[in-house]
Parts: structure tokens; sequence; C-alpha cells
């Protein structure tokens, strides 16, 4: 069976006794804005906009600061907004990634104080900074070892399944989610992400311990030569 979004919903009002209520094109949930056809283009627009007003303020400071306060700032007001519920942007389309990437890149650029001259690639490697793609990868993983671990609410652990056998921890990955808007859902693309790590990694025995060993695997692998 195929799952996906309809793209041109037929419903445009429904009624609830005598009244008649209209469709928004677009909602907010807790700061995350859907639209109707839930691309996230407008959330990672908004994203993006507020980001920007936030670099432009803090560059007009950047001289009183050190690098390392300039650092904490920018993560605080800046790459906060790129982490936050960014699990619901796995699988969109390469130009919203990019978006947010360039975002991130102008970030590295103010801490740095380098010019656009310098390669990028460089200045992520010494902030150790993950890009936008498996900036993402990490949070969903993140999730799912709480989940595996007992420290994620109830909602979230009825998404996933395990498999346990004596030698490795494996989750169940459904296979009736085949449409492209399907495998962006958390309960197919988490398992999926899950199931291609490292052993050792799954087995971290505290939270501070996995992440550590988790963005080692994944600066190392977008990293490679």
């Amino acid at each position: 069976m195929t799952s996906g979004f309809v793209r041109h919903p037929v419903l445009r009002h429904f009624s609830f006794g005598n009244t008649t209520i209209e469709l928004s094109d677009k909602v907010r949930d807790l700061g995350v804005i859907l639209d109707k056809e839930l691309s996230l283009r407008q959330h990672v627009n908004d994203i993006c906009k507020k980001a920007i007003l936030a670099l432009r303020s803090i560059r007009q400071i950047r001289k009183y600061l050190s690098q390392s306060n300039l650092k904490s700032i920018v993560n605080a007001f800046v790459i906060s907004r790129l982490d936050y519920c960014s699990s619901i942007l796995y699988g969109l389309p390469k130009l919203e990634h990019e978006k947010l990437l360039r975002v991130q890149n102008i970030a590295a650029r103010l801490i740095t104080g380098t010019s656009l001259k310098d390669h990028i690639t460089s200045l992520l490697k010494n902030l150790h900074w993950l890009h936008v793609r498996p900036r993402i990868v990490f949070m969903i993983l993140l999730l799912i070892y709480k989940i595996l671990n007992g420290q994620s609410p109830t909602y979230l652990t009825s998404l996933v399944r395990s498999l346990r056998s004596s030698d490795r921890l494996l989750l169940q990955v459904p296979n009736v989610l085949t449409a492209i808007d399907g495998q962006r859902t958390f309960s197919f693309c988490a398992p999926k992400l899950w199931n291609t790590l490292p052993q050792t990694i799954k087995e971290a025995e505290t939270v501070a311990s996995f992440k550590k060993k988790l963005k080692t695997f994944l600066f190392c692998y977008h990293f490679k030569p």
C-alpha cells in the first residue's frame, strides 16, 4: 500500500453544526509552520529570515566579543533555530536544505571573521559543526536513542518497534510507506537510519557518550577524503 500526502486536497472547508470552518493555507504549531501540502517551505523561509536578522544584530556587536563568546551567542540565537524540531526537515528537497546551509555558512564566517574566499568546509571542520543534512540525522538518531533507553515521551515510544537479538539491536522499518512523502515520516526514516549505525554507537551507556560517538561518526563520514 502506498502512503503519501495529497498535494491538492479537494476539501476546502467543513461544517461543524451550524458553523462553517474555512481551511487555512498554513498554521503554526509549537513554532513550526505547517502548510497545506506539508512542504515546510514557509517554515524553512521563516527560520532563515529570523536567523539572518539575528546574525545582523550580532554582527553589530562582534568587535566587543571574544570568539568563544561570539560562538556561544551565535549558537544560542542562530544555530538553535536550525536545530529546533529539525527532524521534520528530513527528506526535504535539496533546495530547502541549501537555504539552511547558507545561514549556517554565514554564521561560521561571522564567528571566524573570514571572507567568502575562504573554503567553508575547513571553517565548519574547525568549528566542529556538522552540515545541515547530517545535523538533522543526528537529531533523529538522538531521539531514537532516548526512546530505546526510556528517556522519551510515550507518544514517541509508540512510533518505533525494536527487534532484539543476542548481538544486534535493530528496529522494524515499516514496509507500507513507499511514497517519497511517507519516507519522510519519523516512524520510517528513524528506524532505517538507526539500523545503519555501528553497534558500538548503539550500545553507548549514556546520552553524552552516545552524542559524542554519533557526532564523531557523522563528522568523519561527511568529511571523509
